[in-house]
């Protein structure tokens, strides 16, 4: 299908994008790497009457040490957060999840805020960016401000942002050293997945000294696994541990059943992911 008519803007600066939104008002899109938009146009289940594209906004893209963070521009692809070096020692659990978004071709234009702010219960990022207590800066008419990952996800497609905002970027705290995995259960490849767990872990010997555990698809929002962690911290890494923990991992969680699974198999998909993810951690 072909799109309805729309307007194109293409700012080259924060400021413009954020003055173009203010000046379209709610009736308006913004475009990042588009691979959940333009299909949505397409189809017309959206017809906004601008398109507000933020792919020329350099300072948008790249990654960057910030002491104890990494900053992560809103417009900088999958694949990029993939590969960076940066990213691999102080946040391997960004680049296990991103590995497995859809398939090459969407990583390459697929951006990582893009991601977040379309805040997809089912897409990849938002748990393991919850997990990792990241931060989203968030640029509007009054200046910046900064969310916590805790608070950015609302609802189903629903984050924090307003109308006339935009995610400039991603602020993640270092977890240098920590072991990190994430396992993800999907009909066939390259879907949604059904059920997704991101886990990363730091170990003091054969002890977990701490643990972070969060759930894809298991609510309208990404929601953390608190009642794993805690049944993991300070214990051996034993098979035991890691079974008893992972049976409270569907505790708190809310699914929503579809055609692929009613509530009581994402619940026990949430314990059975849990366990292998946690498993697959401590023996890396």
């Amino acid at each position: 299908m072909i799109p309805a008519a729309f307007d194109y803007a293409a700012p080259t600066t924060v400021d413009e994008a954020v003055r173009a939104l203010s000046e379209a008002g709610e009736d308006a899109k913004v475009l990042a790497g588009g691979q959940s938009l333009l299909p949505v146009l397409r189809m017309r289940l959206a017809a906004p009457s601008v398109v507000i594209d933020l792919g020329r906004i350099p300072e948008l893209r790249g990654i960057r040490d910030d002491g104890d963070a990494l900053v992560i521009g809103a417009m900088t692809t999958h694949y990029d957060v993939q590969r960076d070096q940066l990213v691999a020692e102080h946040a391997a659990l960004l680049a296990r999840a991103t590995d497995t978004v859809a398939d090459p071709q969407v990583r390459h234009r697929g951006t990582f805020g893009g991601s977040l702010a379309h805040a997809d219960p089912a897409g990849d990022l938002p748990a393991p960016a919850l997990a990792l207590d990241a931060e989203m800066v968030i640029a509007g008419p009054g200046g910046r401000r900064t969310v916590p990952a805790a608070e950015f996800f609302q609802d189903f497609f629903t984050t924090s942002l307003a109308a006339n905002e935009i995610l400039v970027e991603v602020r993640v705290p270092k977890h240098t050293g920590w072991r990190a995995h994430y396992e993800k259960f999907n009909r066939v490849a390259q879907a949604w997945s059904m059920v997704a767990v991101a886990v990363t872990v730091r170990t003091e010997g054969d002890t977990i000294a701490d643990a972070r555990i969060a759930l894809t698809n298991m609510a309208a929002i990404p929601v953390r696994a608190t009642a794993v962690e805690q049944a993991l911290i300070g214990r051996k890494a034993e098979a035991e541990t890691i079974r008893a923990a992972a049976a409270h991992a569907a505790e708190g969680t809310s699914p929503t059943p579809d055609g692929n699974a009613d509530v009581e198999y994402r619940q026990e998909l949430a314990r059975v992911l849990t366990g292998r993810a946690v498993s697959a951690v401590v023996s890396a």
